[in-house]
């Protein structure tokens, strides 16, 4: 039976199952075949480089799966012939490769933006030589980091990235599909010419941006199980009014149903085969780039839970902590904990914890849970400072004394 209405309470354990949660991962080892069939799930990683606790691609599959073989997804993700590549499909993110060419009318549009707009155009200009020479060097010498171009203007110059024109030029090509991902190498992006890693005449069978869009939408409706066109636009960060557009298609087509989830002031519309179900189990931290939490307005609409990362926040303004990561337990985010690796002393330090206010952390399952994400990062044991509203009972649920 198609639904049209929904309680609250439906609507997060619709989108969580979605998401590929339902039962809580087991310690046994987990076939890369649910490493493959978890991604697919997805259809987005978003990548991000802070590596305080870990990489923040490594988590949704963590979250979902439980203690996973890193080697199988950086199989899928990292090499030059990996079945998924980079580009920006949300912010930087890896998708399949064949999904690639879903975004070709996103490059035609960046480099018509980068290339007429008045606040951009003195930069495209002010390396168009040097993408003219990066493009010949990777002819010659084929895919490369930019760490790996030698050119005089490579040098740092600033206190973050300190971006050089070599950087900004293969940044300038990357975004406009004049090169393709092969790739990282010690997490840096390995850049190539198209033809270099994908097939002969890839683009030429790209859609038309309408086309793209739909199916960007379609495969978001399935990743998200529930959502505003809000949420449904946010995960491939397309435009407004083509998303829209792109919901009155599937609509038409019986692939998305207009439902009214409860407390939601806006519509929303449901996967036709969005699954609603009766208890949704699981026991996890969640990557602050999580697709669960990444559209902050979705995080507060499902769960009340209201986010922000406090990376580049200075510290004594922080409230919660540096990597800050929510706490879901079964179709809750009861609480959140500030985690770091420390791989000097062999710790998973527990920097803050905190549990939600009116919510009920269940602590011994956080432990168990803690100790099992402490052995798949290949530490010995789990400490916590005593900082935040369950940072004393959580220590005394892992059998620790607390940090002051």
């Amino acid at each position: 039976m198609v639904r049209t209405t929904l309680s609250a309470a439906e609507a997060r354990r619709v989108a969580l199952a979605a998401q590929g949660f339902g039962r809580t991962p087991q310690d046994a080892p987990v076939p890369t075949r649910s490493v493959s069939a978890a991604l697919a799930r997805l259809g987005v990683l978003q990548i991000d480089s802070v590596n305080v606790f870990e990489r923040s691609h490594y988590l949704p599959l963590f979250a979902r799966l439980g203690a996973y073989d890193k080697a199988a997804l950086d199989r899928q993700t990292l090499t030059q012939r990996s079945p998924w590549i980079e580009y920006w499909a949300h912010e930087a993110a890896f998708v399949p490769r064949e999904d690639l060419r879903l975004f070709r009318w996103r490059m035609d549009a960046y480099r018509q933006r980068d290339t007429t707009n008045p606040l951009r155009v003195a930069g495209v200009e002010r390396t168009a030589r040097v993408r003219d020479e990066l493009l010949a060097l990777l002819a010659t010498e084929g895919p490369m980091p930019a760490s790996a171009v030698e050119h005089e203007s490579n040098v740092r110059r600033g206190p973050w990235w300190g971006w050089s024109d070599v950087k900004h030029g293969l940044e300038q090509l990357f975004r406009w599909g004049d090169v393709v991902s092969a790739g990282r190498t010690g997490f840096e992006r390995v850049y190539a010419l198209p033809d270099q890693v994908l097939p002969a005449g890839y683009f030429a069978t790209a859609p038309g941006r309408a086309d793209a869009v739909r199916e960007l939408v379609r495969r978001s409706a399935r990743a998200v199980g529930v959502g505003t066109r809000a949420d449904l636009a946010d995960h491939h960060r397309l435009r407004a009014d083509d998303t829209a557009a792109a919901i009155a298609d599937l609509q038409d087509a019986g692939e998305l149903v207009p439902v009214t989830v409860e407390g939601w002031r806006d519509r929303a519309w449901m996967h036709v085969d969005a699954r609603v179900p009766r208890r949704v189990e699981a026991d996890a931290v969640l990557s602050p780039f999580d697709p669960v939490v990444w559209f902050r307005p979705r995080a507060e609409r499902l769960f009340g839970f209201h986010y922000r990362i406090e990376i580049y926040t200075p510290a004594p303004k922080r409230v919660f902590g540096y990597y800050v990561l929510p706490v879901l337990q079964d179709d809750a985010l009861v609480g959140r904990i500030d985690l770091k690796s420390d791989r000097q002393r062999g710790v998973l330090h527990v920097r803050t914890a905190w549990h939600e206010p009116g919510a009920v952390i269940d602590v011994d399952r956080l432990a168990a849970l803690l100790r099992r994400t402490a052995a798949w990062q290949g530490l010995d044991g789990v400490e916590v400072t005593d900082r935040g509203t369950a940072a004393r009972t959580l220590a005394a649920a892992l059998g620790v004394a607390p940090r002051t």
